[in-house]
């Protein structure tokens, strides 16, 4: 029982890390693409501009779920060009501190494991010191080189998926970096 409600209150605290905002952002339209299907390239050209990208402010912009209003265009003076206002809704992905996620290891150092988390490869890094990897040391002589335990049953490489918890996290202008810990029940290798 201790472990469904375990589970079950890490499931939903992990879909807080997801949200649904509200955000702007302004499409420069070329001259070629005015006519009757212009709502539709602006659409288009949103999808491209925002969706897989990191905000600083927001965080991981996954998908664009609806377009609001695409406002009055404004022509560019001496360009010709035409930037349109647009309000959208999307799903944004921002970690909180103390979330469990999954993550795929992607380097083993002497000094800990850093992963990639989240739906977006590279976007979000997290760094799990070797302190708080625990029951484990770090094999150098080992191809590639990982943390094993004592007995040599279970060990972390690159490629390997493990669940972690958030120690904190920092939104920077592209990418999203963390601290981590594979301290605690539920924690580790994922087989």
């Amino acid at each position: 029982l201790s472990l469904f409600l375990s589970l079950s209150s890490t499931h939903k605290r992990q879909t807080d890390m997801f949200y649904r905002m509200t955000l702007d952002h302004e499409i420069l339209l070329h001259p070629q693409f005015f006519g009757p299907q212009i709502k539709e390239t602006i659409k288009s050209q949103l999808y491209k501009d925002v969706e897989s990208t990191c905000s600083g402010k927001h965080g991981i912009v996954v998908s664009v779920l609806d377009v609001k209003e695409i406002g009055q265009g404004q022509i560019i003076p001496g360009r010709g060009h035409v930037l349109f206002p647009v309000k959208y809704v999307a799903l944004v992905y921002r970690p909180i501190t103390g979330e469990v996620v999954d993550a795929v290891v992607r380097t083993v150092t002497k000094h800990g494991i850093l992963c990639e988390v989240g739906p977006l490869i590279g976007d979000m890094t997290v760094f799990i010191a070797k302190q708080w990897i625990p029951n484990m040391d770090f094999d150098p002589s080992s191809h590639p080189p990982c943390f094993k335990s004592p007995d040599e049953s279970e060990s972390i490489s690159p490629e390997d998926g493990i669940r972690i918890r958030l120690f904190g996290a920092r939104v920077e202008a592209a990418k999203i970096a963390a601290i981590g810990t594979l301290q605690g029940d539920f924690l580790g290798l994922i087989n």
